[in-house]
């Protein structure tokens, strides 16, 4: 029996309502309804009292104590800790318990209504109670998130260490138990066996609000995804409603960014353990729907929407497949998320789906669409597409996914996709290529070269089988017993005819035969002429001749004989059908061939193209390694090791470009560079130890060979890293050493190869050379060092890798170790100096350059030893020079060669005393005032320790000191280095005469070694150098050779380090340079001067506009070289903005101004440097201001085109307008007004609307003036008004003028080019400066600029000679 009040609630019907609080309203009849909510202080008693219901009488008690457990979820944020857990403990109980017992109850057939309707009530009851309470808490966890709450609430702390309870740890139980709950077949426990729509839609509510919870989104709930996502799918499979699902799921995508994974997990769970895939194809075709133009708006929807379709498509490729087609138009959309995200799910389909060689027509099709739709958007115009599309390709190519045929098109594209302006791009479509490479299908190594030869000869192998393929097909044959068979009918007939006619009146036409085989062969060729009539004649007449004959006997038919003669042809032709069937087999067997070369050549055309496409772009990503972002760099170094690593020939080119990034101050960049030689030279191998330095040997010289002296040093940056981590094995030295002792047979290069890396490694560990340098010196610089003065040099380098870590300092430290005078390197060195000054060899040059610097480095007594190879040089000269008898003269190398030793002597004995014998003096001095402080009394410390301590604040401690000894340094150099009693002076007298005589020694190896000992000379002395000036400047300019004005602008870099002051009034001859006709002298021309303005060793004025015009320079190189320039120049401050008034002042001067597009160019390059807001609202207002000073049109529009490449902001819109007066009149330009025209796009770009309406009202002011202007220019002779300069052009632009003539007026503007000029004073009696000439001949260019034209210190004089400059 039950209780009364469960007879009673039978008859009651609990109805779900819509909201928590509508239980406490009167619904309709029968419905339940909570009588009263109880306050809270008898919640706990009636709690217990539930707890004991629960236990005598289960799940069903839940029908006497709703009202009081609704209660306590009423009063939830008030009641105590416990009392929740409490209650959601014995709730999941009921629900489980209820669980267990529904099976027997619902395999009842004959379940009464009271019974069923009490189930039905009592899992209303729990779940709705079970539900909501699971509601209360999420909204509870989710206000602690936000921190609006305890995130404990009253008593929790205490009640958590007790008994750890979690919410976050509950829910997935809790989930699990409805799930249980809702798998039984509990719809027939409704009436119409359908469960109602407000009991699904409980569930799946509680669901949702469970999801909008922002932590569910981290991946350490991914168990509650999954419990989530089993309860959902059950839910929707009991209701079978997957529209209002598939809503849902797009509302949820729409408002909560996290739910992206959770709900892609959710939706593949439904598609592959619920069967639901229609619901896939229900939501994409939601998503589908919605406009371009809504999603524009919604840029947090557009991104979760993006992976949400980019994450199913990876889970489940074969049923989004079928529904890419409702997404296909988002890739004409404007959001480009969601054309990324079509074009990932297309990407997935041709990976996971489309690939492979078992595809049937319709996928194939479908896969060439798929593909053509990537290649597509390849182009894309926004940059993320681009690189999605990328991305794609680089998965594909990496899965072997994409056909053969496609690799031609595909790779063409990714290459062309180097040029894109975006890094991103660029980066991607790198690996794309490094992709090609690791998984090409042709060869391991792949090189154009080595591939052309063998597709030249397989084509011509082809085309001859395709020849010998061209011959008449074969005929069918048909036997002559097949033939007779046919003829019979009519053979019969005739013979029929013939027997009613008079056999008399044929015989007479009948030829006559002599023999049965002729007449055989006669009547073979009547039934072949289908005379059967005549044949049978034939035969009858046969009987009659040839009785005796067996073919021709009496008591044979006709019929017969004419069948024996005609069949007989098949044995006569047997022997053919025999050479046919051969034939045959041959002709099957020469087609099987031409298909296999056919394939083979089909394979290495497509090798070939691949090569070639490749190598193309390794001559692009090459020049990307110092352009672009680190990030591409280091992608760029990536490739070029995957290149290499295929044998690509072209992939040293950039093996080698890279290194000089060894010296990035990147850090990932240097580590990238140091890895990629590491992987592509020390990788681990299992050949023998041997071998492998064999082979790091091999690549290390060919790296070596004709490389500049930059590469070379960048690679021992990477070899000295290599020894100091101890990665270069023994055997690599042991093997070193035997090739430059010739135990091992080399090659000259390998052996100075050899020499080189020692001297490398030497660095890392010195005892590589120290313990083997007698060894060196016997070998390398013996007898045969005059043969090979390279080998020479580099062991000479080899030795001095010793002491280039030998740095001067301050410390107490013993000087570095010397080498004897009479030591066996200095003697084989003089040896071999002398004994080569009278070989004509240009490496003798190098060689003994590196020896002197040697001598200097490592010799006691330096100064001697050298004094001592200059001393018999010399006489070597005079001997030589005595040897011509009368003609008294000495062949100019000879004399080129004792010049340039000699100023290598001088040269490197200045760099001795000021490092080497200055260190020594600051050493020794230290080491004094140490021992002196050391014999004072510890008192006398004490007291001046105060005073010390004072100094060195002030940094006075030895400051003094110094400047004595570089006093004295700089006096010894002045007074005594030069003097006459010097051994050194006694070259000056020819180096002199050479220099100034150009035009008498006019061999340009002597003219260049003279002028390189005179500007060393120079080095020594600021008195010799001062009063020599004049003439280095003269050569300069003057000189026709090249050479001798590029090691000129060389020395004087020099020269202006070492003696500023006396440079800096020359430093316009410096500048003028920059326009030489020659290419090395330009490009000499700006490293030295880059190298001088960074130092801040030169003065940066207007003239640094010469080297803005290097930017459109016609050398790559050079205007590599510029950009470099204002790159860095850009760092330091505000010093391209400084600059930018008096460069585009001399750029658009009509007299010596670039054309109108390259200026441009360069204006384009600069102003990209100007990013600062203040910046660009001054140059605005001065560029506006300098428009009253414009004295031609081609200035206006130059003015005009610099306003339009600068940023606008509301500021800069509002100095535009300030300044409106200065550029109005002269907006009746075509090209002015086209300018502002841009500006005012410019300015459009994402204006605001209050922006918008003033920047319309400035484009209004901008048309009337411009049509105004029109207006007034068909009316003749009309006055300009507003006091604006006149269109009349004073000096109309021609070719630009050589630098001299700007600079005559150069000074008296720079200091106002974008204000308005004062009015000038005129200057009187102003004294022209001239130049004269040492001799009547100036076409020898033995002149030297006058004294008058001679820069002073103080006041610049710039040259106003009419003579054009020498080019």
């Amino acid at each position: 029996m039950l209780p009364p009040a469960q007879v009673s609630i039978m008859a009651v019907q609990f109805t779900i309502p819509l909201a928590f609080k509508d239980l406490l309203q009167s619904g309709g009849v029968g419905q339940y309804v909570v009588q009263e909510v109880l306050p809270v202080q008898q919640l706990p008693k009636e709690l217990h009292a539930y707890k004991a219901a629960f236990r005598s009488q289960g799940p069903k008690c839940v029908l006497q104590h709703f009202d009081s457990l609704y209660s306590i979820i009423y009063h939830f944020r008030s009641v105590d800790v416990a009392l929740k857990e409490d209650l959601l403990e014995h709730l999941v109980k009921a629900n489980s318990q209820h669980a267990s017992e529904l099976p027997s109850v619902l395999e009842d057939l004959s379940l009464a209504t009271a019974e069923r309707n009490l189930h039905l009530n009592t899992l209303k009851m729990n779940c709705f109670l079970l539900l909501h309470l699971v509601e209360a808490f999420e909204v509870e966890t989710y206000q602690a998130a936000l921190g609006n709450v305890e995130p404990s609430g009253k008593g929790r702390k205490a009640k958590s260490k007790t008994d750890g309870f979690v919410w976050e740890n509950e829910r997935e139980n809790v989930l699990q138990t409805i799930t249980h709950l809702l798998q039984l077949d509990i719809r027939r426990l409704w009436s119409m066996s359908l469960i109602e729509e407000e009991f699904i839609s409980m569930v799946t509510g509680c669901c949702y609000k469970m999801m909008e919870n922002p932590s569910i989104g981290a991946l350490k709930n991914k168990s509650l995804w999954e419990a989530l996502s089993h309860l959902l799918g059950v839910a929707v499979k009991r209701s079978n409603d997957t529209l209002s699902v598939s809503v849902k799921v797009i509302q949820l995508l729409q408002h909560f960014e996290h739910l992206a994974p959770v709900l892609v997990h959710a939706v593949t769970l439904w598609a592959t353990e619920y069967g639901m895939k229609s619901l896939v194809g229900e939501i994409m075709r939601k998503i589908g729907q919605k406009s371009c133009q809504d999603l524009s708006r919604e840029s947090s929807a557009v991104k979760t929407l993006y992976t949400f379709i980019t994450q199913l498509s990876e889970k489940i490729p074969a049923i989004m497949m079928p529904n890419i087609s409702v997404l296909l138009d988002y890739l004409d959309g404007e959001p480009y998320m969601m054309r990324n995200a079509v074009l990932t799910v297309i990407g997935e389909a041709v990976v996971r789906i489309l690939s492979g060689d078992n595809l049937n027509e319709l996928e194939k099709k479908t896969r060439d669409n798929f593909l053509d739709t990537l290649q597509e958007h390849i182009h894309d115009v926004n940059v993320y597409v681009r690189s999605c599309v990328l991305q794609i390709y680089n998965r594909i190519v990496q899965e072997k996914a994409l056909p053969l045929s496609r690799f031609q098109s595909v790779v063409t594209l990714v290459v062309g996709r180097l040029f894109d302006k975006s890094v991103k791009v660029c980066k991607n479509a790198i690996q794309v290529l490094a992709s090609f490479l690791a998984n090409n299908p042709f060869t391991c190594k792949l090189s154009s070269a080595d591939l052309k030869s063998p597709l030249e000869k397989e084509t011509k192998m082809l085309k001859e089988l395709r020849d010998k393929e061209r011959v008449k097909p074969p005929v069918v044959i048909i036997s002559a017993q097949e033939e007779w068979e046919a003829m019979l009918p009519e053979v019969q007939a005739t013979l029929d005819a013939l027997e009613q006619e008079d056999i008399e009146e044929g015989d007479e036409s009948i030829e006559v035969v002599d023999s049965p085989q002729k007449l055989c062969e006669h009547i073979l060729s009547l039934l072949k002429n289908v005379s059967y009539k005549n044949a049978i004649r034939m035969v009858k007449k046969g009987k009659a001749l040839f009785p005796e004959d067996p073919l021709f006997s009496v008591d044979q038919e006709e019929t017969s004989i004419l069948e024996k003669i005609f069949t007989a042809k098949d044995k006569d032709i047997e022997s053919t059908n025999q050479v046919t069937e051969v034939a045959s087999e041959q002709s099957e067997e020469q087609k099987s061939e031409l298909n296999k070369q056919e394939m083979l050549v089909q394979y290495l055309t497509d090798a070939h193209h691949f090569a070639v496409k490749i190598e193309e772009a390794i001559d692009i990503i090459s020049k990307m390694m110092y352009e672009a972002a680190s990030s591409v760099v280091q992608e760029v170094i990536e490739f070029f090791v995957t290149v290499s690593q295929f044998g690509v020939p072209q992939a040293v080119i950039g093996v080698r470009r890279m290194l000089p990034l060894v010296w990035s101050k990147e850090p990932g960049v240097r580590d990238a560079v140091v890895g990629a030689y590491r992987q592509l030279y020390l990788c681990a191998s299992s050949e023998p130890e041997r071998v492998k330095a064999q082979n790091l040997i091999r690549n290390l010289s060919l790296l070596m060979v004709d490389s500049s002296a930059g590469v070379i040093q960048s690679l021992e940056e990477i070899v000295l890293e290599f020894v100091q981590k101890g990665e270069i094995r023994p055997s690599v030295t042991q093997l070193l050493w035997e090739k430059f002792t010739l135990k091992v047979p080399c090659s000259d290069i390998e052996r100075r190869a050899a020499v080189m890396m020692l001297g490398m490694m030497s660095r890392g560990q010195p005892e590589i050379v120290l313990s083997n340098l007698e060894t060196l010196v016997t070998v390398g610089l013996g007898q045969d060092a005059q043969k090979d003065y390279q080998l020479a040099r580099e062991v000479c380098n080899c030795i001095l890798k010793i002491t280039g870590g030998q740095k001067s300092t301050l410390e107490k430290k013993p000087p570095p170790p010397r080498l004897a005078r009479d030591h066996c390197l200095f003697q084989n060195l003089t040896e071999v100096v002398v004994g080569g000054i009278t070989q004509q060899s240009l490496h003798w040059l190098t060689f003994k350059e590196t020896a002197i610097k040697l001598v200097y480095e490592l010799g006691e007594e330096p100064e001697e030893i050298s004094a001592d190879i200059l001393h018999k040089c010399s006489q070597q000269v005079l001997q030589e020079l005595n040897s011509q008898g009368e003609a008294a003269t000495v062949p100019a190398f000879l004399l080129a060669h004792l010049l340039s030793l000699a100023g290598d002597v001088a040269l490197q004995l200045v760099v001795h005393l000021e490092c080497t014998v200055s260190a020594e003096l600051r050493r020794r001095r230290v080491l004094k005032e140490e021992q002196e402080a050391e014999k004072l009394g510890k008192n006398k410390q004490r007291k001046s320790k105060a005073n010390e301590s004072m100094d060195e604040d002030l940094g006075l401690v030895g400051a003094s000191a110094d400047d004595t000894e570089a006093e004295l340094i700089q006096q010894v150099c002045d007074k005594e280095l030069l003097n006459g009693q010097q051994y050194l002076s006694a070259f000056l007298p020819l180096v002199l005469r050479v220099c100034k005589n150009s035009g008498k020694y006019n061999d340009p190896a002597l003219c260049t070694a003279a002028t390189l000992a005179l500007t060393k000379f120079m080095m020594i002395s600021s008195d010799f150098c001062d009063s020599h000036l004049r003439l280095i400047f003269t050569l300069l300019e003057k000189s026709p050779l090249p050479g001798v004005r590029l090691n000129i602008m060389i020395a004087l870099g020099d020269l202006s380090i070492r003696f500023p002051n006396l440079i800096e009034p020359w430093t316009p001859h410096l500048y003028a340079r920059l326009r030489d006709e020659s290419r090395e002298v330009r490009r000499t021309s700006a490293i030295v001067m880059t190298h001088l303005i960074l130092k801040d060793m030169v003065k940066v004025k207007g003239q640094v506009s010469e080297m803005a015009v290097l930017l459109i320079d016609s050398d790559q190189e050079i205007a590599s070289l510029a950009k470099n320039f204002f790159t860095e120049l850009s760092n330091k401050g505000n010093a391209v903005y400084n600059l930018l008034p008096d460069i585009i002042s001399r750029l658009s001067d009509p007299d010596c101004g670039v054309e109108e597009e390259s200026f441009h160019t360069i204006m384009r390059h600069l102003l990209s440097y100007i990013t600062k807001d203040k910046q660009t609202e001054s140059l605005i207002e001065k560029m506006c201001h300098r428009f009253r000073t414009a004295r031609t049109e081609r200035q206006w529009r130059d003015l005009a085109h610099c306003l339009s490449l600068l940023p606008f902001s509301e500021k800069g819109l509002c100095k535009m307008q300030d300044c409106f007066d200065c550029y109005g009149d002269k907006l009746s330009d075509e090209a002015v007004y086209k300018s502002f025209l841009t500006v005012i796009g410019k300015m459009r770009r994402g204006a605001k609307p209050e922006l918008k309406a003033q920047i319309d009202e400035f484009e209004h002011k901008l048309n009337v003036c411009h049509n105004k202007g029109l207006e007034n220019m068909d009316v003749p002779g009309e006055t300009i008004q507003n006091g604006d300069v006149p269109l009349t052009v004073k000096n109309p632009p021609g070719k630009r003028r050589p630098l001299k003539s700007v600079n005559r007026a150069a000074k008296a503007s720079e200091d106002s080019e974008f204000r308005t000029p004062k009015s000038r004073v005129s200057r009187k009696n102003v004294k022209k400066v001239t130049v004269t000439f040492s001799s009547d001949e100036e076409s020898d260019y033995e002149a030297e600029l006058s004294e008058a034209d001679t820069p002073k210190n103080t006041t610049p004089i710039r040259r106003t000679s009419t003579r054009s400059r020498a080019r």
